[in-house]
């Protein structure tokens, strides 16, 4: 896979992030699956705070909007060629 649909395929879902890892050009793509992998690891979180009774549903459904607001710019983002980083989250690495 080229870099641009190695990007595309890692914001999807976190086994399309272990896809793109495994099969992908981890190179080209660092920025990208720096970016998913976050993300991946936001949405993890989100389900936590989604047991936590009362508030958690509510609070829970918010950030999923966001986190889905966030994998679409990245998808853009990759599509476009683009090393933007995510609003908030985009300052955090996690790969070298």
């Amino acid at each position: 896979m080229d870099k641009k649909v190695t990007g595309i395929i890692a914001y999807l879902t976190l086994i399309g992030w272990l896809i793109a890892y495994l099969a992908g050009d981890k190179e080209g793509a660092k920025f990208h699956l720096n970016q998913a992998l976050v993300l991946a690891i936001c949405n993890i979180a989100n389900v936590v705070i989604g047991m936590i009774p009362f508030i958690g549903g509510f609070l829970s459904s918010i950030i999923s909007i966001i986190i889905l607001i966030f994998a679409i710019l990245g998808i853009v983002y990759a599509a476009q060629d683009q090393e933007k980083e995510l609003p908030i989250i985009g300052t955090f690495k996690l790969l070298k």
